[in-house]
């Protein structure tokens, strides 16, 4: 790229799509700080922008059809200027095309970056000239430290902190092994490190994240686990809170739960996605757990903890699940009355073992199992909406406009689970926690005033 190039491209900047997880957006930050660091901003405006950068998410079909979408407009944007605007597609998307087929596809796309080219990406702009790709390894092994340059895109005051990438559990159904690799952990030093930096910029919360964070620890030899990490963040200076995301009840450990009774910054939410509940499914299902251990965990927090809120999700339809073991998920779902929960109809994702199963349930018997779940949930959510009537919680306020707030109460992730919509007779901040008195309650929103 010769200097003259450059500098058009470092004025007219990159429009950044970022699609998928949370998991996903820590990637496209990393991408933006390691572009903005070499000279080239984001421009929120795509119709002025040079380059055009989607980060793409491979889990599911439906993110699958999204991506295809969003590099569908892509492609739209880049024929209203075809002889300067280049089109870069990044992600979990391209690890997935082994056989090159979504590249074959697209002819129009100028370059294509894996997994792997995260850190790299700036030489992906530079080659897109010559239908450029890279970080496309058959094994990922890429990890951000705490000195890769990281732009954040979300909420001032909040943070995503991924610990690890890639996962060794190889779950039956689940392709993100094969897509995002083996297990890689952080030094914990390594993490306290950017903790420590997103804190003094303002973050309040902490989201501590990676494909399962409870397997943190398990590829290195220095002795570090999840426990440990969090005790260590514990002794951090500063206002601020840790939530959890993306636990596996299988990797639980009596060290986490002596640390999660005391942790004075970690909240009392956690995520556990558990997926089914019948031994003889879970076992199928390659999740190295059955119902004791589940119901033995379960006990083992609400023990440690007793107002936690526990977020799951489970999947409806999956090989083998006939009319006794869903009636057994939901009979559980209804004695459990989760906080939060999420279910989805199995689809089989190639290249797992799963997939390679005849016993598979029909798509509408699986998606009618799902929207029965659903509905049961709702009905739980909405009592425990309605129980909160007339009591004070206390809301992180995410958005501000003058007097009005939108907000979270500790039993809510961002963009996940549940809003508070308050109002009161001064001037709201974001970043801010306040007391708020429950005055109305919708199945997944809560109304209120300020205290």
């Amino acid at each position: 790229m010769n200097y003259r190039r450059q500098n058009r491209f470092a004025a007219e900047g990159v429009y950044l799509v970022s699609l998928g997880c949370p998991k996903n957006l820590v990637d496209s930050e990393v991408m933006a700080g390691v572009l903005l660091t070499s000279g080239i901003p984001l421009n929120f405006d795509k119709n002025s922008a040079e380059y055009y950068l989607i980060n793409t998410c491979a889990f599911l079909p439906g993110a699958r059809s999204e991506c295809e979408s969003a590099i569908a407009e892509g492609i739209r944007w880049k024929k209203r200027a075809p002889q300067v605007r280049k089109l870069i597609v990044a992600g979990c998307l391209i690890q997935q095309d082994k056989d090159q087929v979504i590249r074959s596809k697209y002819p129009e796309v100028d370059a294509w970056s894996g997994v792997d080219g995260v850190s790299d990406i700036f030489r992906t702009f530079q080659q897109a000239e010559n239908s450029y790709t890279t970080g496309d390894a058959p094994e990922p092994t890429y990890l951000y430290d705490e000195k890769t340059p990281r732009l954040q895109l979300t909420l001032p005051h909040v943070a995503y902190l991924k610990i690890s990438d890639g996962c060794n559990n190889r779950c039956a159904y689940c392709s993100i092994p094969l897509i995002r690799g083996s297990l890689r952990s952080r030094s914990i030093e390594s993490v306290l490190a950017e903790a420590k930096n997103l804190i003094a910029n303002g973050v309040k919360e902490l989201i501590v994240i990676a494909q399962d964070v409870t397997a943190y620890g398990a590829d290195r030899n220095d002795g570090a686990t999840l426990a440990k990490l969090l005790h260590e963040m514990d002794k951090l200076d500063g206002d601020f809170v840790i939530r959890l995301l993306y636990t596996h009840p299988a990797h639980y450990t009596d060290e986490f739960f002596a640390e999660y009774a005391v942790n004075k910054h970690l909240l009392p939410y956690l995520d556990i996605p558990l997926q089914h509940i019948n031994s003889n499914i879970l076992m199928q299902m390659g999740r190295k757990t059955n119902r004791q251990t589940v119901e033995d965990v379960l006990a083992k927090i609400r023990a440690a903890r007793p107002e936690t809120a526990i977020r799951t999700t489970f999947i409806t339809g999956l090989p083998g699940e006939g009319d006794e073991e869903f009636a057994e998920l939901m009979e559980f779902v209804k004695v459990q009355k989760f906080a939060r929960l999420g279910v989805f109809s199995y689809s089989p994702e190639p290249g797992t073992p799963a997939a390679a199963r005849t016993d598979r349930v029909a798509t509408d018997v699986a998606e009618a199992r799902a929207e029965k779940i659903m509905a049961l949930q709702e009905k739980i959510a909405l009592e425990h909406n309605q129980s909160l009537v007339g009591k004070v919680v206390e809301v992180i306020c995410d958005e501000a406009e003058k007097c009005n707030g939108a907000g979270r109460t500790f039993a809510d992730a961002p963009e996940i689970d549940n809003i508070v919509y308050f109002s009161g007779s001064k001037r709201l901040q974001p970043g801010e926690r306040y007391r708020v008195m429950i005055t109305e309650a919708e199945t997944f929103d809560l109304y209120g005033k300020l205290c």
